[in-house]
C-alpha cells in the first residue's frame, strides 16, 4: 500500500505522442481550465482533457473537473451523445508524473487512508461514466495509458486514430495493472486470454491492433477522428432517447448479471417500459409516415 500511495502522490505513467484536431467552438467551462466542454452539434456534448502539455495527464484538479462535467452533463436533456477526448497529441496518459495532489473533500493524515481516498477519486470516474444516461463515444486521438486507457475502457464506443496508442501502465511503474475497473472491463471487450497478456506485460499496443482484437472498433486518420465520432453520435440519435439510455443500462447490466434468465427478465421489463414512451409512438409514425423523427424525451 505505500508503494500504492508513493506512486499515487509522485509517479504516473508515462507516454509517447500522437495527434488531434480540435475543431469544436467551447462554449463552456463551468470556470475550469483542465476539461473544457463544447457542442460540435446537436445534441452532442464533447467533453475535452484539456492538459496538452503533459498529453491531459491527470491530477486531482481535472479529475474532480472531470467529475463535475459528467453529473452537470448526465441531467441536460438537450444531450444525447457523449464523445469524449483529449486535447494535442493524446489523450489522457494517466497520472500525472509531477504528482496527482489530494483527494477533495478528504481529510486524512495517515498515507494509507490518504492513498485510498486518492484511488476511489480517480476510480469512481468509470460508474460514473457508466451510469450516465447518455452513450459516451472515446475518441482516442493519442497516447491512452494507465487511468486514460481505464477511461478507454470505461465508455460506450471507441473509436480512434491512427496513432493511438493504448496499455496498461500501472504495472509498468511497480503497481498492478489491476486497476480503476481495468480488471473487469478489460477482458469482457477483448477475452480473457488477451486481457491477461496485456495487463501482465503492460506493453504498448497500437490503434491497428486494438482494432483486431475489438477494444475499438474503427481506426481512423487523425484529421477524421472527431467527424467520424459526430457521425457515429447522428446514428445513435436516430432512436429515442429512452430506447438509448435502457439500451446503454441494459447492457452494462447484463455484463454483470450471471445468468440468461435474469438478463432476459431485465430486458422484458425495458421492452415494456420503451413500448408506452410516447417517443416510441412518435419512431413509429415517423417511419410510417417516412419522416424524421421529433422526439420530445
Amino acid at each position: 500500500m505505500e508503494a500504492v500511495a508513493q506512486a499515487r502522490e509522485g509517479r504516473g505513467e508515462p507516454w509517447s505522442r500522437s495527434g488531434c484536431d480540435a475543431r469544436t467552438l467551447v462554449v463552456g467551462l463551468l470556470g475550469m481550465s483542465d476539461i473544457e466542454i463544447s457542442r460540435p452539434r446537436t445534441g452532442v456534448v464533447q467533453l475535452t482533457m484539456n492538459r496538452p502539455d503533459k498529453l491531459n495527464a491527470m491530477t486531482s484538479g481535472m479529475v474532480e473537473e472531470l467529475h463535475s462535467a459528467i453529473r452537470q452533463v448526465a441531467q441536460d436533456r438537450t444531450c444525447r451523445v457523449v464523445v469524449l477526448t483529449g486535447a494535442g497529441r493524446g489523450f489522457c496518459a494517466g497520472l500525472d508524473l509531477n504528482g496527482y495532489g489530494d483527494a477533495p473533500g478528504f481529510r486524512w493524515d495517515g498515507r494509507v487512508e490518504k492513498g485510498l481516498a486518492v484511488q476511489k477519486h480517480i476510480a469512481s470516474l468509470i460508474p460514473a461514466l457508466r451510469s450516465m444516461p447518455q452513450p459516451v463515444i472515446a475518441a482516442v486521438n493519442g497516447p491512452a495509458a494507465g487511468g486514460g486507457f481505464a477511461l478507454v475502457l470505461g465508455s460506450d464506443i471507441r473509436l480512434a486514430s491512427d496513432s493511438a496508442r493504448f496499455n496498461a501502465a500501472f504495472i509498468r511503474i511497480g503497481l498492478s495493472a489491476c486497476d480503476i475497473g481495468t480488471s473487469w472491463l478489460l477482458p469482457r471487450l477483448v477475452g480473457a486470454a488477451r486481457a491477461q497478456e496485456l495487463m501482465l506485460t503492460g506493453r504498448i499496443f497500437g490503434s491497428a491492433e486494438a482494432a483486431r482484437i475489438g477494444l475499438v472498433v474503427e481506426v481512423l486518420p487523425g484529421e477524421a477522428l472527431l467527424e467520424a465520432a459526430y457521425a457515429k453520435a447522428d446514428e445513435i440519435m436516430l432512436n429515442t432517447p429512452l430506447g438509448v439510455a435502457l439500451t446503454k443500462e441494459g447492457m452494462w447490466s447484463a455484463l454483470e448479471i450471471p445468468g440468461l434468465q435474469a438478463a432476459i427478465d431485465l430486458e422484458n421489463r425495458q421492452q415494456i417500459m420503451a413500448s408506452f414512451s410516447s417517443d416510441a409512438a412518435e419512431a413509429r409514425a415517423a417511419r410510417a409516415e417516412k419522416r424524421a423523427p421529433d422526439y420530445r424525451g
